[in-house]
C-alpha cells in the first residue's frame, strides 16, 4: 500500500464526529485516572517487594514485570487491538487491573501479601497496560476528528506525564502511609471509575478494514504485515528509529544520573529531586506550548526540538559539573520529548490505516521501550570503562548523529504539509 492510499483509507474509517469534544475530555479523563493509579502500582510494588526480601534482584524482578510484556506481547497485543473493540478491549485490560489489586488487597487485609503475588500481580498489570496503552492510541482516530486530534494528544500526554511523574508517586505515599490494604483497594476504585468514564464516549471502535484485500488470519502473519508497513514508509520507518534512539539516550541518563548526581555533583536527595523534576516541568511546558510552537514553526522543526532537547539534556553533564546547567539540560530534554510525542502520534494517526493501528502502535513502542534496557546496559559499560562524563559525551554524539536521517528524510513534503 502507498502512502498515499494509507492517508486516503485512514481518511475514510475517521469521519468527523459531532461528540469530539465530549470524546477527547473522556479520554483525557482516562488517562489521568489510570495514569494515577499505575504511577502509585509502580512505586509501591516495589516498595511492598523491598519489605518482604532483602534481594535486589528480587526487588528489581518485581519492577521487571512491570515492563517486560513490552518487549514480550506488544507484538501479538496489536494483533489483538487489530481485531477487536478498542473500547471493550480497555475494559478488559481494566478488568485485569482490578483482578490484581482485589487479589493484593484481600491478601493485605488478611495474612498479608506475598512475594510470588507481587510477581504475579506485576505482570498481570504490565500486560494490562500494554492492552490498555495500544488500544487507547488506536482508539483516537476513530474518536476525534482529525483537526481535534492534536489538542487530544497534547492534553492525554500532559495528563500522562503529570500523573506518572508527579501525582502518582506522591498519591502513592500518602496511600501506603495510611496502610497497605487502603491503597491497593484505592487503587482498584480508581481504575472502576476509569472504566465507568469510557461509557461516554461516543462512536464506533471496531477496526475498520478495506474491502480491496483480505487481511490474513495467522497471529505472525499478521505481525509480520505491519512490520513490512512500518518499514516500507520511510516516514513512520525514520520516526521509529529516531525515537529508538531517543528512547536509548533517556534511558541511559536515567540510570547514569543518580550515580554523577551524588559523586560529580555531591547532591543530597532534596537537591536531586529538584532536578530531576525539571524533567517533567519540561514535559508540561512541552504540553501547554507544542500547538503554539506548532503555528509558529511547523511540525516538522517542532519535532526537531526532540533531538536538540535530548542533545542537550546529556551533553551538559559531560561539559559541565554546574547543576543549574544539568537542571536546563533536563528541562529541554521534556520539552522536546513532548513536542515529538505529540507531533508523532497525530501524524501517524493521520497516515497509518484504521485496521493497521494496534500493530503500528506495538511496534512503535516495541521498538522504543525495548531501546531503554539497552541504553541502560551500554551507558553502564562505558562509565565503568571511560568514567560518567565520558558516557554521557558518547549518546549526545548518537543523538547529533540521529539529526541527519531525520532531516533527510522528515520534510514538509513527507509530512503532507501545506
Amino acid at each position: 500500500m502507498s502512502e498515499s492510499e494509507a492517508v486516503t483509507v485512514h481518511a475514510a474509517a475517521a469521519p468527523e464526529r459531532a461528540g469530539s469534544g465530549r470524546n477527547t475530555a473522556v479520554l483525557v479523563g482516562f488517562t489521568a485516572v489510570t495514569s494515577i493509579a499505575d504511577g502509585v502500582m509502580k512505586m509501591a510494588l516495589p516498595f511492598l517487594a523491598a519489605h518482604l526480601t532483602d534481594s535486589p534482584f528480587e526487588v528489581t524482578v518485581v519492577s521487571l514485570t512491570l515492563t517486560l510484556p513490552w518487549l514480550l506481547i506488544a507484538l501479538h497485543i496489536g494483533v489483538l487491538v487489530d481485531r477487536f473493540d478498542r473500547r471493550l478491549l480497555l475494559w478488559v485490560a481494566n478488568a485485569m487491573r482490578l483482578a490484581a489489586m482485589g487479589w493484593l488487597t484481600a491478601s493485605a487485609l488478611g495474612d498479608g501479601v506475598k512475594l510470588h503475588q507481587l510477581f504475579i500481580s506485576g505482570a498481570i498489570l504490565g500486560v494490562a497496560e500494554v492492552l490498555a496503552a495500544t488500544s487507547a492510541a488506536a482508539l483516537v482516530p476513530a474518536a476525534v476528528p482529525e483537526g481535534g486530534r492534536e489538542r487530544a494528544n497534547a492534553w492525554m500526554l500532559g495528563a500522562e506525564t503529570l500523573a506518572l511523574e508527579f501525582a502518582g508517586p506522591f498519591v502513592g505515599g500518602l496511600l501506603l502511609a495510611i496502610g497497605t490494604a487502603f491503597a491497593l483497594g484505592a487503587t482498584g476504585v480508581a481504575y472502576v471509575l476509569a472504566a465507568l468514564v469510557l461509557l461516554l464516549l461516543v462512536g464506533r471502535f471496531q477496526a475498520t478494514r478495506s474491502a480491496a484485500r483480505t487481511a490474513p488470519t495467522r497471529v505472525s502473519s499478521r505481525i509480520a504485515e505491519g512490520l513490512r508497513f512500518i518499514w516500507k514508509h520511510r516516514l513512520l520507518r525514520t520516526l521509529m528509529l529516531v525515537v529508538a534512539v531517543l528512547n536509548a539516550t533517556w534511558s541511559a541518563w536515567m540510570a547514569l544520573l543518580p550515580l554523577y548526581a551524588r559523586e560529580t555533583l555531591a547532591l543530597n536527595p532534596r537537591q536531586y529531586g529538584i532536578a530531576l523534576s525539571a524533567l517533567g516541568i519540561g514535559g508540561l511546558t512541552g504540553t501547554l506550548a507544542v500547538s503554539r510552537v506548532n503555528r509558529l514553526l511547523g511540525p516538522r522543526w517542532a519535532m526537531f526540538g526532540a533531538p536538540c532537547g535530548t542533545t542537550a539534556m546529556v551533553a551538559l553533564p559531560a561539559l559541565t559539573t554546574t547543576v543549574w546547567a544539568v537542571a536546563l539540560g533536563a528541562f529541554l530534554g521534556g520539552v522536546g520529548s513532548t513536542l515529538w510525542t505529540v507531533n508523532a502520534r497525530t501524524i501517524s494517526q493521520r497516515l497509518v490505516p484504521d485496521e493497521m493501528l494496534g500493530r503500528f502502535s506495538a511496534t512503535f513502542r516495541f521498538f522504543a521501550f525495548g531501546a531503554m534496557p539497552l541504553g541502560a546496559a551500554v551507558v553502564g559499560l562505558l562509565a565503568e570503562i571511560a568514567g560518567t562524563r565520558f558516557a554521557f559525551g558518547v549518546f549526545a554524539a548518537a543523538t547529533v548523529a540521529v539529526m541527519a536521517p531525520f532531516l533527510r528524510n522528515i520534510t514538509r513534503s513527507v509530512l503532507l504539509l501545506p
